[in-house]
């Protein structure tokens, strides 16, 4: 059960720094960025976070605000996942944890 939470965490981990490293890329990009490499490489690397938002979220939403709503999503279920690893490794001794 550990192993699944410390994967589980590990994978909300990277979707999240790649929506922060694509937005930051955004602003520093500005309108050129469709051209940048590494926006591209972000940008395909945080779609499936971004497209499950989409597929979850009411139609109500803009596209625009699509990445903030799957940080947002995703930094709650880190903090769900840091609690369960709390508990796991209270529960197993932290000897266990290390």
């Amino acid at each position: 059960m550990l192993l699944a939470v410390v994967i589980a965490k590990s994978l909300i981990e990277l979707s999240l720094m790649f929506i922060v490293g694509r937005f930051l890329l955004g602003l520093l990009a500005g309108s050129k960025r469709d051209h940048n490499v590494f926006w591209q490489l972000l940008d395909v690397a945080s779609k499936p976070a971004l497209w499950l938002t989409r597929r979850i979220s009411p139609k109500l939403i803009l596209d625009q605000h699509i990445p903030l709503a799957a940080g947002s999503w995703l930094l709650i279920a880190w903090v769900f996942l840091v609690q369960m690893k709390i508990d796991i490794c209270l529960s197993m001794g932290a000897g266990a944890c290390q």
